[in-house]
């Protein structure tokens, strides 16, 4: 049997794509910039909002989009979110007209339909790095345990050192060994583009029940 295959919309450099290949995906990313430092299996630049429906349907068996999120992040909310567009209503529409088993990631706060939330605290992760799943299916969620601090707690360690068990993985506020340690990332990726991922192991949880999505459609 093939490797089911995932299109990886909004890609950047890859965390949301090693979770999946780890969940058994091949994985096809797409962004409208450059990312040659891509993890997936294979990349296209391309504006994904201007993909044909029918193209994924064709080819691909799920997928995952991760819109822009800077318009509903917390540096947005104080700046009102100028220079930035909600791009999370076409991105939808446009998973929902593939006919797909499909996953929409954002922040807290994006205005995502019925989502779950997933934290590092939930994987032993030292990120707490809270983020939202829009899901097509119902997907199981693990304990959301109580504690302190939010997606960007802890803002003033940069690295592991004087024992601190959490750090914030965001914009140039941490070494990048440690940012990649925290998040679990095992590839040579820049700080730059770590803190801009998603934990790997948020999609591989996530892709193992995606994966039962796509068993039972072609079992139909």
């Amino acid at each position: 049997m093939r490797e089911p295959r995932l299109l990886d919309l909004f890609c950047c450099s890859g965390g949301a794509a090693r979770g999946y290949q780890r969940a058994g995906f091949r994985v096809h990313g797409v962004d409208i910039a450059p990312q040659p430092r891509y993890i997936g299996d294979a990349f296209t630049q391309a504006d994904v909002l201007g993909l044909d429906p029918a193209w994924g349907a064709a080819n691909f068996d799920a997928v995952h989009a991760s819109p822009p999120c800077q318009v509903h992040s917390v540096t947005a909310n104080l700046t009102g979110g100028k220079g930035h567009v909600d791009l999370i209503p076409q991105t939808r529409a446009l998973l929902l007209a593939s006919g797909l088993p499909f996953i929409i990631e954002n922040v807290p706060g994006a205005p995502l339909i019925d989502p779950i939330i997933l934290c590092g605290t939930m994987f032993g992760l030292r990120v707490y790095r809270h983020r939202l799943f829009e899901c097509s299916f119902w997907a199981l969620t693990p304990p959301h345990m109580p504690h302190q601090g939010t997606t960007n707690a802890n803002r003033g360690y940069s690295s592991f050192k004087d024992g601190a068990d959490m750090i914030s993985v965001a914009g140039h506020n941490f070494r990048r060994e440690d940012g990649a340690a925290a998040m679990g990332i095992d590839w040579p990726a820049r700080r730059e583009e770590i803190a801009q991922a998603i934990p790997p192991a948020y999609t591989e949880f996530l892709g193992r029940q995606l994966m039962a999505q796509v068993v039972r459609r072609e079992a139909a």
